[in-house]
């Protein structure tokens, strides 16, 4: 007998964030999220994105053991200003069990049909700021700190209840030479003079901050024309901005900018936190702290987190300058691996960034849709 309850307080809460604990125990390729950031991800009264968005959250059970979990949202703004009819769901774990995941759907479609909405995609987060995806290749890498992980079985619950893929994401590995390509090099400052540009280097934390709302403009101009795109509100800038930006480190970001001082590009790049998670198991105390500190400072992987570049200046080489700015820091960090964030699989564009570095991809994953 399954039963699905819905989250009602704290302690059902705390519940559903740490289902995943129980669930991947023993599997060595899951990195668990902080379970303090998730919480307060979920809290309707700390994250601003509940301005825009609604959500339930679930919890299904046989007898008293739980065994899988949902969170269904509505996205007002994507639904009512840019006209895409559907229910969001994500947040989804649970055991090897079909009944289970057809439990937990039917969630979904009833609040989707409450709210007179087309169809059903998932899983994904409030917005395009969040993880999306369900693990399609890749069972055997870790996933990074903006990404989920899952066992094989669940693509195949989805296609058996009926759902068809809608939005891929690839992710790919590179290898870092010891110096720069030196194409690469000339290219960047042929760019550099063509077009009057200068990178922008920052020597403190507090140096970053007047950009950041820069930066989140040229990610609403960059991605406006994919299908996934919802643009992010300046009361979520605020929030990211608060909770992240100065938790990074200024010699990971790069920014350029034009003769007129308009930011036109930037790219973030963080140390791989995969192993430190790992270590830290959801907390920062007494130890998680620790090895996030020390993948901070001593660490031969790291992986690429936002790049944006002005529409104007997109197919201009503009990257050459990027990636001529990010081998010095890999070189001078002993970074010899790279990971790059999700990309969508239709993005060549994006994709041909990594063209010079003998691109693998080796992870890969997709939403799935169901028409209401």
């Amino acid at each position: 007998m399954i039963k699905v309850l819905q989250v009602t307080n704290k302690k059902d809460l705390k519940q559903f964030v740490t289902f995943p604990f129980q669930l991947y125990k023993n599997c060595k390729y899951w990195v668990p999220p902080l379970i303090k950031d998730e919480m307060e991800t979920l809290d309707s009264t700390k994250n601003p994105v509940f301005k825009n968005a609604e959500a339930a959250y679930y919890l299904a059970y046989m007898g008293r053991k739980i065994v899988g979990r949902i969170a269904v949202i509505v996205n007002h703004l994507e639904v009512e200003e840019i006209g895409k009819k559907k229910v969001r769901f994500g947040w989804l774990d649970m055991i090897d069990d079909l009944e289970v995941t057809k439990a937990l759907m039917e969630k979904v479609y009833e609040k989707g049909r409450a709210n007179n909405l087309e169809y059903a995609e998932g899983p994904v987060g409030f917005s395009n700021m969040e993880k999306a995806g369900i693990l399609t290749k890749g069972f055997e890498e870790l996933n990074t700190m903006i990404t989920w992980y899952h066992h094989p079985y669940y693509a195949k619950h989805m296609e058996e209840l009926g759902f068809q893929k809608q939005a891929t994401w690839v992710e790919y590995s590179l290898q870092i030479p010891e110096t720069a390509y030196e194409k690469v090099q000339k290219f960047s400052r042929i760019i550099r003079e063509r077009y009057e540009l200068t990178v922008i280097r920052f020597k403190n934390k507090k140096e970053i901050l007047p950009y950041v709302d820069a930066m989140f403009g040229l990610l609403n101009k960059t991605y406006n024309t994919l299908q996934t795109f919802v643009p992010v509100q300046q009361y979520q800038i605020d929030y990211y901005k608060e909770k992240y930006f100065s938790f990074i480190h200024p010699d990971y970001i790069t920014c350029i900018k034009d003769k007129t001082g308009k930011l036109i590009a930037f790219s973030v790049v963080m140390p791989s936190f995969s192993e430190a998670l790992k270590k830290a198991n959801g907390k920062l105390m007494p130890t998680g702290w620790y090895h996030i500190l020390q993948a901070q400072k001593k660490n031969d992987k790291a992986a690429f987190y936002l790049i944006g570049i002005d529409p104007e200046y997109q197919g201009k080489g503009v990257t050459a300058i990027i990636f001529e700015e990010m081998q010095h820091l890999f070189n001078a960090k002993g970074i010899k691996t790279v990971e790059t964030n999700p990309e969508l699989i239709e993005n060549t564009a994006v994709q041909l960034l990594w063209k010079d570095y003998n691109p693998v991809q080796h992870k890969e994953r997709s939403t799935y849709r169901i028409d209401l």
